[in-house]
C-alpha cells in the first residue's frame, strides 16, 4: 500500500512517525508533500520518509492518501490536484469539513473524516471518525488501526463529530488553562514557580493515569481524595459555589455550536 500525506505539518508529522515505528507500513512505502521547506524538512528528520514540494505527482500511485492542510486552504489544495483512483482512500484530518464536503471536491465517496486532538503528537492522541458510504469494513479497520497508532480511536457517526471536537478536539485547551491556573495559584500560596508547575503537571498525569486504569469513577475517585471538612472539601466548596461543573459544560457547549457554524 501506497501512503501519501498532502501536508507536513505536526499532526501529520506525528502520524507518519506512528505509522513506522508501529510498523503498520514501511517508510519506503510512504510520502509526504508539503510546499514549505521547513515543514518538509523537519518531517523528515523526525520520521525518515521521504517528502516533496508538490502532492500532484504522487496522486496516481498513492492507495491512500491522508489530508493534512489547513481547513482554510483545503478545497485550493484538492482542486489543484488529479482527479484520484476509484479506489483511492481519503481520510481528513482538517477540521470541520463535513464529508458531503470532502466527496464533492474528491468526487468519491471513499472518504473518511477525522477529529483528532494534539496529544497525537506524544502518541496520546483521541481520535474519532466517520466514514462516508464507499468504505467498506475493512477499509475503516485500517483507518482505526492508523490512527491508534498514536493513541486511542473511535469510530462515530458523523453527526457526533461537533461534540466529539468540542470535548476532546478542544479539550486539550481546557486542561492546560486548568494546570496554567493551577501553577500560578501555587505560586500565590507561595511555592516557587517552577515546583509549583512539576507538582502540577505531576498531579494531572497521576490523575489521569487512574481514571484510565479504570481504577474507580472520576465521581468515586474524587469523593474518594474529599474527607469530610478537610482541605480537599474547602477547596471544592469554592469551585461549586462559581458554578464549576456548570462553566465546563457551557464551555463545550459554545465549542460544540462553534464547530457546527464552521461546517456550514
Amino acid at each position: 500500500m501506497k501512503l501519501l500525506f498532502i501536508g507536513a505539518g505536526k499532526m501529520a508529522t506525528a502520524l507518519g512517525k506512528a505509522i513506522v515505528t508501529g510498523g503498520l507500513l514501511a517508510k519506503e512505502n510512504i510520502v509526504a508533500a508539503d510546499i514549505l521547506e521547513a515543514a518538509r524538512t523537519a518531517f523528515t528528520n523526525t520520521t525518515g520518509i521521504r517528502t516533496v514540494p508538490d502532492a500532484a505527482p504522487e496522486v496516481a500511485s498513492a492507495d491512500f492518501i491522508i489530508l493534512a492542510v489547513k481547513p482554510q486552504v483545503a478545497a485550493n489544495v484538492v482542486a489543484s490536484l488529479p482527479k484520484i483512483g476509484k479506489d483511492t482512500l481519503v481520510l481528513s484530518i482538517c477540521a470541520g469539513i463535513p464529508l458531503a464536503k470532502l466527496c464533492g471536491w474528491f468526487g468519491s465517496k471513499k472518504i473518511i473524516r477525522v477529529m483528532p486532538n494534539t496529544p497525537l503528537m506524544v502518541g496520546q492522541g483521541a481520535s474519532a471518525f466517520a466514514t462516508a458510504e464507499d468504505v467498506s469494513a475493512e477499509e475503516a479497520d485500517f483507518a482505526r488501526r492508523l490512527l491508534s497508532s498514536a493513541g486511542k480511536a473511535w469510530p462515530v457517526p458523523e453527526e457526533m463529530l461537533d461534540a466529539v471536537t468540542a470535548l476532546s478536539g478542544s479539550g486539550p485547551a481546557y486542561i492546560f488553562a486548568m494546570a496554567e491556573a493551577m501553577a500560578e495559584a501555587g505560586v500565590a500560596a507561595g511555592l516557587p514557580a517552577d515546583l509549583s508547575l512539576e507538582l502540577t503537571l505531576q498531579t494531572i498525569t497521576g490523575s489521569a493515569e487512574m481514571m484510565s486504569r479504570r481504577i474507580d469513577t472520576p465521581e468515586h475517585l474524587r469523593q474518594a481524595v474529599t474527607s469530610p471538612n478537610g482541605t480537599t472539601y474547602a477547596a471544592l466548596q469554592v469551585m461549586q459555589s462559581a458554578g464549576f461543573g456548570k462553566i465546563v459544560c457551557d464551555a463545550i457547549i459554545a465549542a460544540k455550536k462553534r464547530s457546527e457554524e464552521l461546517g456550514k
